[in-house]
């Protein structure tokens, strides 16, 4: 069943890439800062988001190797646990390189195995690569990732020599996985400076570069609360109680979510079964 398009209340995914020194923890706190009152740190950088704790309020959880996926998944399950409001995840970049992540697994089942076959060994280790990004888009809450860049290069053919040409940027994680963000930022190294590679929100459309603030936080939120309120469980479940036909409940089921629908499932199922009794009934009756 196909329904009006409307842009519904969210949760912020925000990508912030940039190289060493360029200001991707301070940046992510900075944003955070504006968007939210609870926010709690994954900082698998050495404590660098501790450094600006007398700048920022923050909760922090220091982790260490090995960077595998699914402590990712179970730190972000403890902060939505816990009730923050916003997650920072600072830096994404262990799980794919560091040691212990989704690099460090994969050559270690290819030496393993007998066939020492790189492909087979994919197979293995990217669904635990995907869990933690259906995590992450699944998460209750918002999140800012940060990812290391490393300059990018191609091979060109001049005079017949192979030449190495500079490119730009690339995000340090699996090819694309900075494309499932709302948006994704790039930091340079001189002044700071944000652009914007990635962006669903229109809110950076033809700005010039500037370093991100809790002003760049407050107009995320800002944008974020202006759609529709976003589906609500208690709500549903007094409609489907409500439910007079079929009709309506099959419209409800239609409207919920699919991650949602297993909250309903069972009171669905209850109200159609006593519609049908109640319809048996009256037809026995007449």
């Amino acid at each position: 069943m196909f329904t009006p398009a409307t842009r519904r209340h969210a949760r912020l995914r925000l990508a912030i890439a940039g190289p060493s020194g360029s200001g991707k923890t301070y940046s992510a706190l900075a944003v955070a800062s504006g968007m939210a009152d609870k926010i709690a740190v994954i900082d698998t950088e050495s404590g660098s988001a501790s450094l600006y704790a007398d700048r920022f309020r923050f909760d922090v959880m220091e982790m260490g190797p090995p960077f595998a996926p699914e402590r990712f998944v179970e730190a972000i399950a403890a902060a939505v646990k816990a009730g923050y409001e916003l997650l920072i995840i600072d830096s994404i970049t262990h799980e794919w390189m560091g040691e212990g992540g989704i690099l460090d697994i994969h050559d270690k089942i290819t030496r393993s195995s007998k066939s020492g076959n790189s492909y087979a060994a994919w197979a293995e280790v990217t669904p635990r690569h995907n869990k933690l990004l259906d995590a992450i888009l699944r998460a209750p809450i918002h999140i800012i990732a940060t990812l290391r860049s490393k300059t990018e290069y191609v091979i060109q053919d001049v005079g017949g020599k192979a030449v190495p040409r500079k490119v730009g940027m690339a995000p340090v994680q699996r090819d694309g996985f900075e494309y499932e963000f709302t948006t994704v930022l790039e930091l340079s190294l001189d002044g700071h400076l944000s652009t914007v590679s990635k962006d669903r929100t229109g809110l950076f459309d033809g700005k010039d570069p500037a370093p991100l603030s809790a002003e760049t936080g407050r107009m995320l939120i800002e944008w974020l609360r202006s759609g529709q309120p976003a589906w609500d469980a208690e709500s549903t479940l007094a409609r489907i109680a409500r439910a007079s036909t079929l009709d309506e409940l099959k419209a409800i089921w239609h409207e919920t979510p699919p991650e949602s629908r297993d909250a309903i499932k069972a009171a669905l199922s209850e109200r159609k079964a006593a519609l049908q009794s109640e319809t048996v009934t009256e037809e026995a009756a007449a």
